[in-house]
């Protein structure tokens, strides 16, 4: 059995989804969802433990359930192929994801195996080959209810505890399972979720409709091979690292092509093995800045985050074979090399491989102002110098994107923002810590305009006043000079 992107077409809440977990945190939050993931944590750590999974069926149990079925049973209710689905299947790649429990828990004993990990809780340094599938991944699984939420957490739990001396492990070491919570509780009696219109806690910004720059976003044809590189990963394979879904999210949105955060939801709804409706709309929210998260004015740039992720390029040539001869130094950028360099790599910058589509210095600084526009018609917005305060990157938690397990405690990509040179930004902290704004029931990012919600502004823990009153003032001086 074989996961085929066609089943990302599904669009329901994964089984292992326990409901009552939502309603109970919605019932302890004043009847309405936490908008904020401290809020959502807070609240968590006052519950009870979820209920233990029950055992796994045993062969002898399997053996005693037997029924008497025709000669023609497989012929008329066997898995069809793919073939038969209506799929092509002449030259396709060996597949990365192997459906069923049996692979989820294999999967699941190798991402045990890593001991040290669990039990010092490291986190992962995220290098190239973090961009390529692991054999330990675990979304998909988790996503189609291979996998149980309860035999993971439990799994976790019990590893830590005996390798901690029976100590209770933190919140988080189960971040992945948290952030689906949190979505999942976000999304809760919203049927609006998964759209702007009618959605309350969704800013209205009036996006572009380009359906031809869609396209090109979609089929990997921007000209920016990094961003090309990452979305044929995820049409072939049906799945891309946490940060990759960051970096293709932020340019389709406000980051570049200015384009509704829902047609990028759609596309991966469509392609990802692991889409869940409530994760896959909040996370495409929260990248887009259309709620949860409201630091606008950092992008990712499509040159410089990859080049500092995988600096020699191996991700790249890997899925855009065109361009493996180039040198490291032109791979993130072939529009730059000289003509000869071109001519060597047989591969020439709009004939063999497209042009940029965009310029993404200009494009970024244009959809700042219109995200400062935007903002500022917001009733409780005041400016963009009541931002310095807000905590950046570095204090604020990302989501995952419906990431892979086996990156749930991973660094957070870094971002940039933009300055004259298109590929030289200056890049902003990188890793996210457990805290955000100390703001109870709402996020004021998804405040509906005529809303009055005044955010409480609060020293991140571990920042020394002083540090942190420069660094806001900074910040706050810089955000002028941009004005």
């Amino acid at each position: 059995m074989l996961f085929v992107p066609v089943m990302a077409k599904l669009n329901f809440q994964s089984s292992v989804h326990v409901f009552c977990f939502s309603l109970r945190i919605i019932e302890m939050n004043n009847h309405s969802p936490p908008l904020t993931f401290k809020r959502f944590q807070a609240i968590v750590n006052r519950l009870e433990l979820p209920r233990k999974p029950l055992p796994t069926i045993t062969q002898e149990q399997m053996a005693r359930c037997q029924t008497q079925i025709s000669e023609n049973h497989d012929e008329r209710y066997g898995v069809p192929s793919l073939k038969e689905l209506g799929f092509k299947t002449q030259g396709d790649r060996s597949h990365v994801w192997k459906g069923g429990e049996t692979e989820a828990l294999e999967r699941l004993n190798k991402h045990l195996d890593r001991k040290a990990w669990v039990a010092n809780f490291e986190r992962p340094r995220i290098t190239a080959q973090s961009l390529f599938a692991s054999p330990t991944g675990l979304s998909p699984y988790l996503r189609f209810g291979c996998l149980s939420c309860c035999v993971f957490y439990y799994s976790l739990r019990e590893l830590f505890m005996k390798l901690r001396r029976r100590s209770s492990p933190p919140l988080s070491l189960f971040g992945q399972l948290l952030w689906r919570e949190f979505f999942y509780t976000a999304g809760t009696n919203n049927p609006n979720f998964d759209r702007m219109e009618g959605n309350p806690i969704c800013v209205q910004i009036p996006w572009d409709h380009n359906p031809e720059a869609l396209a090109k976003w979609a089929e990997g044809q921007t000209g920016f091979p990094w961003i090309d590189a990452i979305m044929t990963q995820l049409r072939q394979e049906g799945w891309i690292h946490h940060l990759a879904r960051h970096a293709v999210a932020c340019f389709l949105t406000r980051g570049d092509l200015w384009i509704s955060w829902e047609s990028g939801m759609k596309v991966f709804e469509e392609l990802l093995l692991d889409a869940d409706w409530s994760v896959n709309a909040g996370s495409w929210m929260w990248l887009s800045c259309s709620a949860f998260f409201q630091q606008f004015f950092h992008c990712y740039c499509p040159v410089g985050f990859g080049r500092r992720t995988d600096p020699s390029g191996d991700y790249i040539r890997r899925y855009i074979p065109k361009l493996k001869d180039y040198p490291n130094r032109y791979i993130y950028e072939p529009w730059n090399a000289p003509e000869s360099v071109q001519k060597a790599a047989n591969c020439i910058v709009g004939v063999d491989y497209p042009k940029p589509m965009i310029n993404h210095a200009e494009s970024s600084r244009l959809n700042i102002e219109r995200m400062k526009q935007v903002y500022q018609q917001l009733s409780h917005y005041r400016g963009l110098s009541l931002l310095a305060s807000v905590p950046t990157i570095q204090e604020e938690a990302e989501p995952p994107m419906s990431d892979d397990s086996q990156a749930s405690s991973s660094t957070a990509g870094q971002e940039s923002t933009p300055t004259p040179s298109p590929h030289q930004p200056t890049p902003a902290p990188s890793t996210p810590p457990n805290s955000e704004p100390s703001t109870p029931n709402s996020s004021p990012t998804a405040a509906a305009p005529g809303a009055h919600t005044q955010r409480k502004m609060s020293r991140p823990s571990g920042l020394p006043s002083k540090q942190f009153k420069s660094q806001a003032h900074q910040s706050s001086q810089r955000s002028r000079a941009e004005d």
